[in-house]
C-alpha cells in the first residue's frame, strides 16, 4: 500500500508567485493603455439583453376578468378617467428616490469572578494527634492537613457600532409586467467625476399602486430590493490589494 506524500511547499510557491505575476501583467495591461484618461462609461443597453439577465418569477394569484358596467364609463381597474402618466408597461420609465439610513450599536459586557477555599485539620483525636504529626513532613501538624483554595476570574466586552446613509434618485426601467400587475424594474446611473466613476444599480418588484402622482417610488417600497452602490477609478484602485496579495492572502495558511 503506497501513500502519496503531500506536495512541500517550497515547490507550490513558484507556481503562485507565477499566477501572481500573469494575472497582474493582465491587469497592469489595461491600465497602461488607458493611462492619463478618465475611465469610460459603460454604453447605455437594453437591460434585458445583459448577460445573465433572467426573469423575475413569483407566486402569481388567479387572473381576475375585467368587468364592464352598462352605461357607464368607468372600467374595472382603472384608476383614472384621463391617462396615468405613470410607470405601468414595460419600457416606462420611473424614478427611484432611494434613501437608505442604517444604524447599529450594541454592547455587550460579561465579568464573572469566583474564590474559594477549603481547610481540613485534626486538632484532637483522642490524644493520637500527636503520634500522628511523627508521620508528617517537619514543620507539619495534624491541625493543618489539607489547605484548598482556588479562584477563577473570566471578563469579556464586545461593542459594534454602524452607521451607513444614502440619499438619491435614479430613473429605472420597467423590464416585465408580472401577471398581477407588480412590475419588475432595473436602473443604473454612472457619474464620472474626474477620474472617478460612481455607479449606482437599483433593481426589485414595484406595485403600480406605490407609485406617486409624480411618477416617482420610494425604494423602501420595492420588494427584493437589490440597491448597490460603489465606484471604479484611480481612488478605487489604490484602496484595492494588488492581486498578487490577494492570492497569497486566499493560499497561504497563516
Amino acid at each position: 500500500m503506497t501513500r502519496n506524500n503531500p506536495i512541500a511547499f517550497p515547490a507550490v510557491l513558484p507556481v503562485v508567485l507565477g499566477l501572481g505575476l500573469l494575472l497582474g501583467a493582465c491587469g497592469a495591461a489595461d491600465r497602461l493603455a488607458n493611462v492619463g484618461q478618465a475611465p469610460a462609461l459603460s454604453p447605455i443597453e437594453d437591460p434585458t439583453a445583459s448577460k445573465g439577465y433572467k426573469p423575475v418569477q413569483m407566486p402569481m394569484p388567479a387572473v381576475e376578468h375585467a368587468s364592464y358596467a352598462p352605461n357607464s364609463l368607468w372600467r374595472t381597474g382603472s384608476r383614472a378617467f384621463f391617462k396615468d402618466q405613470r410607470a405601468r408597461v414595460v419600457g416606462d420609465l420611473v424614478t427611484v428616490k432611494v434613501k437608505v439610513t442604517d444604524k447599529a450599536q450594541l454592547d455587550n459586557t460579561t465579568k464573572r469572578s469566583r474564590k474559594n477555599g477549603e481547610d481540613f485539620g485534626a486538632g484532637r483525636i483522642m490524644g493520637f494527634e500527636n503520634k500522628l504529626d511523627k508521620f508528617l513532613p517537619n514543620g507539619s501538624s495534624a491541625g493543618e492537613l489539607l489547605s484548598l483554595d482556588s479562584e477563577g476570574t473570566s471578563e469579556g466586552s464586545g461593542s459594534v457600532r454602524r452607521a451607513e446613509q444614502l440619499a438619491t434618485n435614479v430613473a429605472a426601467v420597467v423590464t416585465q409586467s408580472l401577471p398581477n400587475g407588480n412590475l419588475v424594474i432595473e436602473g443604473k446611473q454612472e457619474i464620472r467625476v474626474n477620474f472617478e466613476v460612481r455607479e449606482l444599480i437599483v433593481a426589485g418588484v414595484i406595485r403600480p399602486e406605490d407609485i406617486e402622482s409624480d411618477n416617482t417610488i420610494e425604494s423602501t417600497k420595492i420588494a427584493q430590493a437589490r440597491i448597490a452602490y460603489g465606484g471604479r477609478g484611480q481612488i478605487t484602485d489604490v484602496q484595492q490589494p494588488r492581486y498578487g496579495q490577494q492570492v497569497m492572502d486566499i493560499l497561504l495558511p497563516f
